[in-house]
């Protein structure tokens, strides 16, 4: 028999009360509150290794290999390097001249069907939904006299081996650039805004209308027969945010698709544009989220959704954050805090106009609760 003192004795018993009063803290915390802070965890992180030590501004190297499985054939490509000074020095003119052969979505259409499989040209015409072969050809000339493709005796189309890798490289580096794109449409909304917004008057543009933007997307929810309420919220730093108790965006990415589907609505000016919500009388296009982003100086957009907060910051459209998980929750819906770019809306919301249109949403939609809340600080 083991035979414990009364002094140990007294410490284990004081060890099993802290364990428990521990487990009860962490049970309350799990369970008594509906959203808990968590240290701020980024979804699937792309991380960039910086060696600050070892850095040297005239060295550095790009390693790259591939494997490439079509037509019945298996190409590898032994590892290869090329020299930072040798890529920086490369003729900037034909590699202009390079990229201008495939500047060209027909182009780049041809190249990857018949990466894919050989082709001839009445094949391409069918597979690419051309209709006539007049277009098709003058492009197959360009590509033909690039040495990008080739021609078989049978008449079919084929990249040239030694060509396959350097132009799957090509297609690697353009994927990792995907998001440019949406960026510079971003650009392009905030250069032409009356393209969406109608006529500016002499303050600029009407800022309730990227207000109204917003909701119409809680409405569609509402009508969808999920959002019950809305909140707006006027900031005294000049923002103001949209809150409702919808399913809140789609967290997970579109099919092909890296971004979030939360990055993509807030970003992708073309994806939704058919589907903007919010027409502003006069105006050419719709108003998307992704269009208000794009008009505002700072947005955040928040969402609940299977369990959990995620909270995304963007400048000018441009995201600043990945989509982050910042807390637990049992709620669902999405809130998006927006400041309009003053350059573009000098006058900032008019409260009185709001509170008008508020009560005409109310006699539209008699189930939806709408409310405009009193100004707060941000």
């Amino acid at each position: 028999m083991i035979h414990i003192s009364k002094a140990l004795r007294g410490e284990i018993d004081a060890l099993k009360t802290q364990m428990s009063e521990l487990q009860i803290l962490v049970r309350s915390i799990v369970t008594s509150q509906s959203s808990v802070e968590f240290p701020v965890q980024p979804i699937a992180p792309q991380v960039l290794y910086k060696d600050e030590q070892n850095f040297s501004a005239s060295s550095g190297n790009v390693y790259y290999a591939g494997q490439y499985q079509a037509n019945g054939q298996l190409l590898r490509w032994e590892p290869k390097d090329k020299q930072l000074e040798q890529l920086l020095q490369i003729s900037t003119e034909k590699s202009s001249k390079i990229l201008s052969a495939l500047g060209s979505k027909l182009r780049l259409d041809i190249i990857i069907a018949i990466l894919n499989e050989s082709l001839t040209g009445a094949e391409m015409v069918e597979k690419l939904n051309m209709g006539t072969t007049g277009q098709l050809y003058h492009h197959l000339k360009a590509l033909n006299g690039a040495n990008l493709i080739e021609q078989d005796k049978s008449g079919r189309y084929t990249v040239p081996d030694h060509r396959k890798l350097p132009l799957l490289l090509l297609l690697s580096a353009a994927a990792d650039m995907l998001d440019t794109s949406d960026y510079l449409d971003m650009v392009q909304v905030r250069e032409s805004p009356g393209t969406y917004m109608g006529n500016a008057n002499a303050e600029g543009y009407d800022a309730n209308l990227l207000l109204w933007a917003v909701v119409e997307n809680s409405i569609l929810e509402h009508a969808a027969g999920y959002t019950t309420e809305v909140h707006l919220f006027l900031h005294q730093d000049g923002s103001a945010t949209v809150s409702d108790n919808g399913r809140g965006i789609p967290i997970q990415a579109f099919q092909n698709s890296n971004p979030s589907h939360v990055q993509t609505v807030l970003t992708d000016i073309h994806r939704f544009r058919n589907e903007a919500p919010y027409q502003v009388p006069g105006a050419e296009q719709g108003i998307s989220i992704a269009v208000v982003n794009a008009l505002t100086m700072s947005l955040t957009v928040e969402v609940q959704r299977e369990g959990y907060v995620y909270r995304q910051q963007y400048k000018h459209g441009i995201p600043q954050t990945d989509l982050l998980t910042v807390g637990i929750t049992s709620l669902t819906g999405t809130s998006i805090t927006f400041k309009p770019d003053p350059e573009l809306f000098r006058q900032g919301f008019n409260r009185n106009e709001i509170q008008q249109q508020i009560e005409k949403l109310a006699v539209s939609y008699p189930s939806l609760i709408i409310c405009l809340h009193r100004h707060t600080f941000s």
